[in-house]
């Protein structure tokens, strides 16, 4: 694996009584692709939260380039240099381009005036390192005029300006077609070519598998499986690994209830 950016050891996360994340040991390196696949209730939103800062873990060590981190939270982990893009990829669908990538975080001047020209360019230049190709789209575009895959574009443009090492994708290809799927897939390449890092979580296994050099499998809260791409032949691999791994908690769920019954 390449050199260790971030890294969760023995991440616990307890709800009340419901045990979300059990002892979960994952290391996420510098320029490469994760893919991260469960089943629903599989623990992934949870961990996802942490990592952003969103949710605390209950137990367990967040490390950033090795060193050990105390008050996390989402400051501390957009400090880190970790973006987290969720599926609803909380765009302004009436405003630009430009005004989505700077939302909040405007370039002014000494007495407050905006820099739109170097917005502007700015913009340009980050469409441009991700990969945006049309000669139809730049900063002045609408957003809700854009398909799926351009919106999901933006949204990483934005995590790119915010200087972000790590950007966590959030079922990015989510409702796309194979032509937007195709486009969201160009932009993640383009942020692995930078140096940059990608944590990939989706439901569709063989998107997860295209993309992904390495692989991490939850289930109900436990890691299953962390596997890099040579060690699984194919999507259907891991998928056929991921029915076993249910196959098996159903077999032990009858005999587990019988014991906290017995209790």
């Amino acid at each position: 694996m390449a050199e260790r950016l971030v890294e969760l050891r023995n991440i616990s996360k307890s709800f009340g009584s419901i045990c979300a994340l059990r002892a979960v040991n994952v290391s996420l390196g510098s320029g490469e692709v994760v893919g991260l696949v469960g089943d629903n209730g599989a623990g992934k939103s949870t961990l996802v939260k942490i990592l952003a800062g969103v949710v605390q873990p209950t137990s367990g060590d967040i490390l950033v380039r090795g060193q050990s981190m105390t008050g996390w939270n989402s400051a501390r982990s957009r400090e880190a240099g970790i973006e987290t893009v969720f599926q609803d990829r909380a765009l302004a669908v009436q405003q630009s381009v430009v005004r989505n990538i700077f939302m909040g975080r405007e370039l002014a001047g000494r007495f407050g005036w905006l820099k739109l020209g170097k917005e502007i360019r700015e913009a340009e230049r980050l469409m441009r390192e991700i990969g945006f190709t049309s000669r139809l789209l730049s900063p002045h575009s609408v957003v809700g005029q854009l398909s799926g895959g351009e919106r999901q574009g933006v949204a990483i443009a934005r995590a790119i300006y915010n200087e972000a090492e790590l950007i966590i994708l959030d079922e990015p290809t989510a409702a796309l077609s194979l032509v937007e799927t195709a486009k969201v897939f160009r932009f993640v390449r383009q942020l692995k070519a930078s140096g940059r890092s990608v944590l990939f979580i989706g439901h569709n296994v063989h998107h997860v598998y295209d993309i992904a050099d390495r692989f991490i499998v939850l289930d109900r809260g436990r890691l299953m499986l962390e596997a890099n791409r040579a060690e699984l032949s194919s999507a259907e691999a891991l998928i056929a690994f991921m029915e076993d791994v249910v196959r098996r908690a159903a077999t032990l769920a009858p005999a587990l209830a019988g014991a906290g019954r017995s209790q």
